[in-house]
């Protein structure tokens, strides 16, 4: 079940707040900005479906947001427990950073944490199969894929080149909690 936990910076043990209702969570990420929503297809997609077949299946979303915010390229990220890179992949994203444009996933099925730093406040984002999330160009974040990745995510971006990743130099990420498998 998707779910958005609330810290202050100064209290990374224990959350201010836990929500697990749709709308709750998304008017609360909306106070900060950031979109959340949920997606769903009538198409059946298999196990091993390529990019093309996963990209059709909610192609009408995807057209839909690529309109309305102006992204020029969409993708698909596949990785499970069985990648051989798995542990560096996870570890590249753990420290906070941000880029120069939107972050946008739209999880087709797995799970994956995003925390977002806005103010005094870190939203721990646990986004599951059909969750949409959308950072803002510029929001400091990190994301823990587990120990054990298993997700496949649509990503929508507006930079062809692809994104740079800028890290903040700040270990506020090392005192959070982590995506438990």
């Amino acid at each position: 079940m998707s779910s958005l936990s609330v810290y202050h910076v100064s209290s990374p043990e224990i959350p201010n707040k836990v929500l697990t209702h749709l709308e709750d969570i998304a008017s609360t990420l909306a106070e900060q900005g950031v979109r959340f929503d949920r997606w769903q297809t009538t198409a059946k997609i298999q196990p091993g479906a390529s990019q093309e077949e996963v990209i059709a299946a909610y192609q009408e979303h995807i057209d839909k947001l690529m309109t309305e915010r102006g992204y020029l390229t969409v993708d698909v990220v596949s990785l499970n427990s069985d990648h051989p890179q798995k542990a560096e992949l996870r570890a590249r994203f753990l420290d906070e950073h941000h880029y120069a444009e939107d972050e946008v996933r739209f999880f087709v099925s797995g799970r994956g944490l995003y925390s977002l730093h806005i103010g005094d406040y870190v939203y721990a984002m646990l986004c599951e199969k059909n969750d949409l999330i959308l950072v803002p160009a510029g929001t400091p974040h990190w994301f823990d894929m587990g120990e054990h990745p298993h997700f496949v995510a649509i990503r929508l971006s507006s930079n062809p080149e692809g994104r740079v990743v800028d890290f903040t130099g700040d270990d506020i990420a090392s005192r959070f909690p982590r995506l438990e498998d």
